[in-house]
């Protein structure tokens, strides 16, 4: 499960040849989502406000997080992607 990204107490992961559509995991305390890297669509429970923040972020990095993807199919390593600020 590599770590992509960090912010505000909030963990971006992706998991190595997992199912598609291209998605991310996002972890924060013991909340957990799945979003879809090109709709942003949620599965899980989360905050609002942290949900509110992983989608500004996801639409920042949208390339990057395909680009991720498309490696992690590969069971290649994953490239860190800047956290939101």
């Amino acid at each position: 499960m590599p770590v992509i990204s960090r912010f505000f107490g909030i963990v971006i992961y992706m998991y190595w040849k997992d199912h598609s559509p291209p998605h991310f995991h996002a972890k924060y305390g013991d909340d957990e989502i799945v979003v879809g890297i090109k709709t942003g669509d949620v599965s899980g429970n989360m905050s609002n406000r942290a949900i509110k923040m992983i989608q500004e972020w996801r639409k920042l990095h949208q390339e990057e997080l395909l680009r991720d993807w498309e490696f992690a199919e590969q069971k290649k390593a994953l490239f860190a992607v800047d956290p939101l600020e």
